[in-house]
């Protein structure tokens, strides 16, 4: 009988020290955790292993500036962001990530390929080149690479857009538009000059994006 409870107890044991498997583990709340165990382990579930997510409710991180990737975490963190998806998705599981967690995380990110996303009509391409390129000049508003790259790749805090998901850039642009969910940057005072047709030509030019350009 006690050969049975000392095989009981090491089998619980073995169980309890493979749940607590450091690079198996979900818990946010340890910053012993690799980050690019948490990118794996938890961050995956939305945005993919390597960063390319398929749903268009989640954005694409593949690639993303660091710079711009640690802002968003630290602003989830302290609730300063506060777009619905952001406090209903991120405000939870960035509360415990510490600031070298965070960095983790950013160039976990950041070093992933982006992959191809779907394409668009040819109008639509067209159109979004366009204010891309050259803004909206009759508004006054300016071309997306002045600020986001040539490439739309990104530069410093200013995220990459290329290969974005179009619906997600959307929803983006009109709570910069409409809302003051995401703070401290120019984009509310450029998206009033912009149309909803016009959001959606430039988000799909994005998601899109070709890779010549």
């Amino acid at each position: 009988m006690n050969r049975i409870s000392c095989l009981s107890a090491v089998a619980l044991l073995a169980a309890v020290a493979g749940c607590s498997n450091i690079e198996r583990s979900r818990d946010l709340a340890n910053p012993n955790v690799p980050a690019a165990v948490t990118a794996v382990q938890v961050c995956s579930n939305c945005h993919g292993v390597d960063g390319n997510s398929v749903s268009p409710n989640f954005p694409r991180l593949a690639g993303q500036m660091p710079d711009y990737l640690v802002t968003q975490l630290e602003n989830f963190r302290s609730h300063q962001r506060s777009d619905p998806p952001g406090f209903e998705y991120m405000w939870g599981i960035s509360h415990h990530l510490t600031d070298a967690q965070i960095k983790g995380l950013a160039e976990y990110f950041a070093k992933q390929t982006p992959t191809p996303n779907a394409p668009v009509d040819a109008k639509q391409m067209a159109a979004g080149k366009v204010i891309f390129e050259n803004g909206v000049p009759a508004k006054e508003a300016a071309p997306c690479m002045a600020c986001h790259g040539p490439g739309a790749q990104g530069m410093a805090s200013f995220p990459r857009l290329a290969n974005q998901h179009q619906d997600y850039l959307v929803k983006q642009l009109h709570i910069f538009q409409e809302t003051e969910g995401r703070p401290g940057t120019p984009m509310k005072q450029i998206t009033h000059l912009l149309s909803d047709e016009e959001m959606q030509a430039v988000a799909g030019f994005l998601q899109a994006f070709p890779k010549d350009q």
